[in-house]
């Protein structure tokens, strides 16, 4: 089957559904935005249709490498000190079949307190669904789209490891952005993420390069909030699936290298009426106070938008993406573009939230920007500025959080609107992972500097040239400046070689 969940009459009989089948596949999804998950016998899944069944609760004890946090963190939420079970349920209404796995079975999965029978608290996808009900209590249905951008390397996990990182090769050489030709090149990868993506009930809008060496674009059906986020989850790890197959890794890493653009992973955003189906964005102030709240709430939530050190190398200045706490109509460098008339009929007005790397976590992000919007409507809040025109960029304005540190900063304190609208739970265990991710950051930085320096290690044969391409050229750039200063021991290597080949210039000349 490739349709989802409202064109199937039969969805509540599993067993139906399943009589062909021998295994199911099943994830849920980790605070990193991950999908984690398992093969489950048929036998099994049957028992646990209902009642669910046990999940290490590891998942949001770890980071995306699989490094525990430190016990304390996950301590203070889960009061639990062995990584008990909790209990993963899965949602009959996102059966699908994988076609590129020979149409296995799937479903994704929420995660449940078994203690309580309560949505388990750190679960994204659980939390998503909280906010859409207060949306819909205040008389509104979300809807939402995203669009995604990503590079494509020529490489596999084995390579990847082999290179550190360093001197990948693209998929496709050069800046091709709407080319018509550049996919011909790898023709049945580029259809793959068309169609079968189509197939798995992640059907997209559009698909088209975009300006970076192998770099793919795609958007995702706009659809209610959290289908778009069941997507646009799916569709990251689909992407990779499929590139796998290929000989290729697909990264939606937000800034892989520091001369090149970004990868986006803009939201849009809207409001329908739940009793008529009207865009209620038609509505200037119901727009507007749902931009005031997001406005509002930005520093504090933006952690949730950019969750990696690497995200804040890509919002900077002159590289398509916003730095500043703003919005206006039709404005690409605001962090939010209003889309309407008369680029746009009225009950196509919406808001594109620039802000979003392409390593965001949907449910997470979602989840923040609506909390904060439906906060402003209930209360009636209107734009403390009013819409900038033009560049903004290097405009004075308030400036988004430049550092994961700093975001995480700006989330933890008292009184944040992030804390208001999400709760101190979710807030106080996010903001410890995120502050787990600085500081595992900030120990591989000084370990590389202490190598470069070569301080008090003793290593006078450096890999001096690794290290200047990885500065220069790796997901490390921008950590430091190459210079004398800080890098002593390589320039004066760097003379010694000069002063060798010149000496060995001069005695050649005496030679004649």
């Amino acid at each position: 089957m490739s349709k989802e969940s409202d064109s199937k009459p039969d969805l509540d009989n599993v067993k139906e559904l399943l009589k062909s089948d021998i295994k199911v596949k099943l994830s849920g999804c980790d605070l990193d935005g991950i999908a984690r998950g398992k093969y489950m016998a048929k036998s099994k899944l049957l028992k646990s249709v209902d009642d669910g069944f046990g999940f290490c609760n590891v998942v949001f004890g770890w980071d995306m490498l699989d490094k525990v946090y430190d016990k304390s963190i996950f301590e203070a939420i889960t009061k639990d000190h062995g990584y008990s079970d909790i209990q993963a349920r899965i949602d009959k209404s996102t059966y699908r079949r994988i076609p590129w796995e020979n149409n296995q079975p799937f479903y994704l999965v929420d995660f449940y307190n078994p203690v309580t029978n309560e949505p388990y608290e750190l679960c994204p996808r659980s939390l998503l669904k909280r906010i859409v009900k207060e949306c819909e209590d205040r008389g509104y249905k979300a809807l939402c789209g995203m669009e995604f951008e990503w590079y494509n390397f020529q490489e596999t996990p084995t390579t990847l490891a082999q290179k550190k990182g360093v001197g990948l090769n693209p998929l496709t050489p050069g800046m091709f952005g709407y080319s018509l030709v550049r996919p011909t090149l790898n023709q049945s990868f580029f259809d793959d993420i068309f169609d079968q993506c189509a197939k798995f009930g992640v059907p997209l809008e559009a698909l088209h390069t975009e300006t970076g060496p192998g770099v793919i674009e795609a958007a995702i059906e706009y659809t209610d909030a959290l289908r778009l986020a069941d997507r646009a989850h799916l569709f990251k790890t689909s992407v990779k699936q499929l590139a796998l197959n290929r000989g290729i890794m697909a990264s939606f890493m937000a800034k892989p290298w520091p001369d090149l653009p970004g990868c986006s992973g803009h939201i849009h955003v809207s409001l329908a009426d739940i009793k008529t189906g009207d865009n209620a964005f038609v509505d200037q102030a119901v727009r507007d106070s749902f931009i005031a709240g997001v406005l509002e709430g930005l520093p504090s939530i933006m952690v949730f938008l950019a969750p990696t050190v690497n995200s804040y190398k890509r919002l900077v200045e002159n590289y398509w993406a916003p730095i500043t706490i703003s919005y206006g109509f039709e404005n690409r460098t605001t962090s939010i573009r209003i889309i309407g008339p008369p680029t746009s009929p009225p009950t196509s007005t919406r808001l594109e939230i620039r802000v979003p790397g392409a390593d965001v976590n949907p449910y997470l992000a979602l989840a923040s920007l609506l909390a904060c919007g439906i906060h402003g409507v209930k209360n009636k809040w209107t734009p403390k500025v009013p819409p900038s025109d033009g560049d903004v960029t290097g405009s004075g304005g308030e400036r988004l959080p430049r550092t994961l540190k700093e975001a995480t900063e700006k989330m933890l304190e008292k009184g944040s609107l992030a804390r208001k609208v999400l709760g101190d739970a979710l807030v106080e265990h996010y903001g410890a992972t995120r502050l787990h991710e600085w500081k595992q950051w900030e120990t591989r930085l000084d370990r590389m500097i202490e190598i470069a320096w070569g301080h008090d290690l003793g290593l006078l044969n450096l890999d001096c040239d690794y290290i200047k391409k990885t500065l220069e050229d790796g997901p490390y750039a921008g950590i430091a400046k190459f210079d004398e200063e800080h890098f002593p021991v390589y320039f004066q290597q760097l003379q010694q070689r000069e002063e060798e080949a010149k000496w060995g210039e001069e005695a050649g000349s005496l030679e004649y």
